[in-house]
């Protein structure tokens, strides 16, 4: 591809090694969430919420357990500003949350800002100005220090401002742009900024990380993020905060290795909504915490909800593939798959494994409000015949015998293929129905009697679809075995009885028995089944059905012997 010449690197390596977030493995707590869905997300939309919109996407994002909320950018639109009034009015901030304001440090600004949050009870209030080499050198044609005296006289304003607010404010700053600023320039503001500020323990600042424009590889980043947790000033009274964005793909990457290299906090959106390619998607970042066996702190139990009302307040879509929430991301159309999966659920339901070790599917589908007979295995000309089959136990409890599951399994993909289309659970239970069950017949049964006597002996009326009646007498190991002769004796045909397996449908008095029943002539298996509250009846049923699948015409002759 033609034109890369004019591309350079943009980013800055740390003046120092910094690789010890390379020798750990992953997380071991939740960082502190901060969702800026209702700033940096909603000024990505194509219309932004309004202030009613804004209110129930807030409310959701309480629901789901996040304790900071970045609720806007006040000074930026009467919409920004009304929204944080209402809530602040309305007291819709609990006690132990706590809502950030985004400001520039600019003076107007700030005062604007701390009007919006007069009477709030927990405030961040975030300034930021940018310091990148190329913001200073092409946009503010600003010397270092110059930009460094933006960034701290906003810092002075915000904490003289502070003095006169009631409520719990708190402090943060970032340096806009930050991975295309020099590392030590930008540690030299920050550490600027809190001097001005005297973090504690007891008071905590905040500084603020943002990958503004991704330009490196993720593990670069977790470099510029250790030398920030191994050189800053404070660091015992300073939350270092990440904010990626995803123009390389890799939003998720940094978050994570940004973790191991010593963050504490991390500024993101549900589903990764936000300018260009997106902010880190805390959703995902949490279920992989979650599928680590780590507490997300944050509650995606009804995915569904959660994606249809994001959806709705933001006209944008989740894609089919996003991680934890896309509707196809459980699906299995692979038979191989699908068969590996079937066979994981098996010893996962049987409570041999206390951990969840499915194939294929590296959480439970259900911790997030899934199902797994219309989500996990789902059909179509790709699939096998473990799929086809798990659907129908799943959905219709029908345990398909094993030499009978390849059969329809194939039977299934075919029509699959020829419709070109997916195959749901009620068009495959339908297509087994009338392939086994309900099908053109020659006879049925109509009655049917036994007693013991040289073994089990049999009193059988077959009824032909001529509308003729006959009753045959015959004796066999066993009822079945007995009709079976009687049927043989009466057409003077030969078939083998091969195959039999039934089970229950239900619980209970008024429960249904399936019966599976297969013959073998001209070596060749033909399966039938029967359902009845009986189960001989049912065994009949399932015999019958196999011999009319076979046809009579296909089975062997033998002499005509008189009925008995």
């Amino acid at each position: 591809m033609k034109g890369f010449e004019k591309y350079r690197k943009m980013y800055f390596m740390p003046p120092e090694d910094c690789y010890d977030w390379a020798r750990k493995d992953s997380a071991t707590k939740a960082p502190i969430w901060c969702s800026v869905d209702l700033r940096d997300g909603n000024q990505a939309l194509i219309e932004p919420m309004n202030l009613e919109e804004k209110i129930k996407f807030y409310q959701m994002l309480l629901d789901i357990g996040f304790k900071q909320i970045e609720v806007g950018f006040p000074a930026a639109s009467e919409t920004e500003y009304q929204f944080l009034r209402a809530i602040i009015e309305r007291n819709m901030i609990p006690d132990d949350v706590t809502v950030q304001v985004l400001t520039q440090a600019r003076e107007h600004i700030i005062k604007r800002t701390f009007e919006a949050i007069d009477g709030a009870p927990n405030v961040i209030v975030h300034v930021y100005n940018s310091t990148s080499v190329a913001q200073r050198e092409q946009v503010f044609k600003k010397s270092k220090e110059e930009i460094k005296k933006i960034a701290v006289d906003g810092a002075k304003l915000v904490y003289d401002l502070s003095k006169n607010e009631k409520g719990n404010i708190s402090f943060e700053y970032s340096p806009e742009s930050f991975t295309g600023t020099e590392m030590d320039y930008a540690l030299d503001v920050c550490n600027a900024v809190l001097d001005v500020w005297q973090p504690t323990p007891e008071r905590k600042a905040i500084i603020n990380l943002p990958s503004t424009v991704q330009y490196s590889m993720p593990h670069v980043f977790a470099s510029q993020i250790e030398y920030f947790h191994k050189n800053l000033k404070y660091r015992d009274s300073v939350l270092i905060s990440l904010h990626p964005h995803n123009d390389r793909g890799s939003g998720i990457s940094d978050a994570e290795l940004g973790l191991l290299a010593g963050a504490d906090r991390i500024e993101g959106t549900l589903f990764g909504n936000g300018e260009r390619t997106g902010n880190v998607d805390i959703v995902t970042l949490a279920m992989n915490l979650y599928s680590l066996g780590i507490d997300p702190k944050l509650d995606f139990h009804n995915m569904k909800k959660i994606q249809n009302t994001y959806e709705e307040l933001t006209s944008m879509a989740v894609s089919m593939r996003q991680p934890y929430a896309g509707d196809l991301v459980f699906t299995a159309f692979s038979g191989s798959h699908q068969d590996a999966i079937s066979k994981g659920m098996a010893v996962h339901d049987s409570g041999k494994d206390a951990y969840w070790t499915v194939p294929y599917l590296p959480i439970d589908p259900k911790d997030v409000g899934r199902t797994y007979d219309s989500d996990v295995i789902r059909i179509n000309s790709q699939s096998g015949k473990g799929g086809v089959s798990y659907v129908l136990k799943q959905t219709y409890g029908i345990s398909l015998p094993d030499r009978m599951k390849e059969e329809f399994g194939y039977l299934v993909k075919d029509v699959s293929d020829k419709e070109h289309s997916e195959l749901d659970a009620e068009r495959i239970y339908r297509i087994f129905k009338e392939t086994y069950r309900n099908i053109a017949s020659s006879f049925h049964v109509s009655e049917c009697h036994f007693r013991q006597h040289n073994g089990i002996e049999a009193t059988v009326t077959i009824t032909s679809n001529d509308g003729t009646t006959d009753v045959v007498t015959a004796n066999g190991n066993g009822r079945l075995d007995a009709v079976s002769i009687a049927i043989k004796k009466h057409f003077n045909v030969t078939y083998e009885l091969t195959e039999y397996t039934e089970h229950a449908l239900s619980r209970g008095s008024s429960s249904k028995a399936l019966a599976y029943v297969g013959i073998t002539a001209h070596d060749q298996l033909v399966w039938g089944v029967g359902m009845d509250e009986d189960i001989i009846t049912a065994s009949i049923n399932a015999l019958t059905a196999a011999i009319n699948r076979a046809g009579l015409d296909t089975l062997d002759k033998k002499p005509a012997k008189s009925h008995a």
